[in-house]
């Protein structure tokens, strides 16, 4: 306990580190190398989450597989299709692509989907521990919650994340109009994935990951209010 404790505090360090300071670089001095160093921010936040996930298993790892090929296949179709999302593209910041996908968007679907399943499962738990023993209903409301309410939270972030993306040049919208299209998908696809989440059986207490999605949400508040 005192070793995962440990590596909540030391992984919330560096993730508040990183974001802060690339707070004040972008939204401050309109800093264009920390905009470019975006990958390893992704990059450092899924090594945190590796780093303090409990008891990882196999089922862990065929979560963060699933996650990341779900989420790759859906952009991939966005890119190529346009059925998915609606028309955009990607920029150049997120490094190396197939088809016009950065394979790190993979990563940032594994990343947000596992932050918001964790951070729903924690909640739940918490209210299950104050309430006692939970009847059927209440048990397939929480398991309806975490899916659907989990896939509502993905879109809200999407939501948040859009306009300082665009501006940080990490992707773009056709005629610079973000369809309504994109959140239905958004929301379609992160309730797939909320389902295998909750089906996997791998451990699923990770304070860090409740830290990180705040961390990340507050950071891309905080840029659209001053960049």
């Amino acid at each position: 306990m005192r070793l995962l404790q440990t590596k909540n505090q030391v992984a919330t360090f560096i993730a508040l580190l990183f974001h802060v300071s690339g707070f004040i670089a972008i939204g401050i001095f309109k800093s264009q190398l920390f905009i470019d160093l975006t990958p390893l921010n992704l990059l450092v936040s899924f090594g945190l989450i590796l780093y303090t996930q409990p008891k990882p298993n196999s089922a862990f790892f065929a979560f963060l597989a699933i996650a990341f090929a779900i989420g790759f296949g859906a952009e991939w179709i966005g890119i190529n299709t346009g059925r998915l999302f609606g028309n955009y593209q990607y920029g150049t910041v997120l490094g190396p692509e197939w088809q016009g996908v950065p394979w790190l968007i993979g990563v940032n679907w594994f990343i947000m989907m596992y932050t918001i399943g964790i951070s729903f499962h924690m909640f739940h738990k918490m209210l299950e521990g104050k309430a006692g023993e939970l009847s059927s209903f209440n048990k397939k409301y929480m398991a309806f919650s975490l899916v659907f309410d989990g896939a509502a939270l993905a879109v809200l972030v999407d939501w948040v994340i859009e306009p300082v993306a665009i501006k940080m040049g990490l992707w773009s919208w056709s005629g610079n109009v973000i369809p309504s299209l994109n959140y239905w998908s958004w929301f379609g696809v992160s309730v797939i994935i909320m389902i295998i989440f909750r089906l996997l059986p791998f451990e699923k207490h990770n304070l860090f990951a409740v830290h990180l999605l705040l961390i990340q949400l507050m950071f891309f508040l905080l840029l659209s209010k001053v960049f």
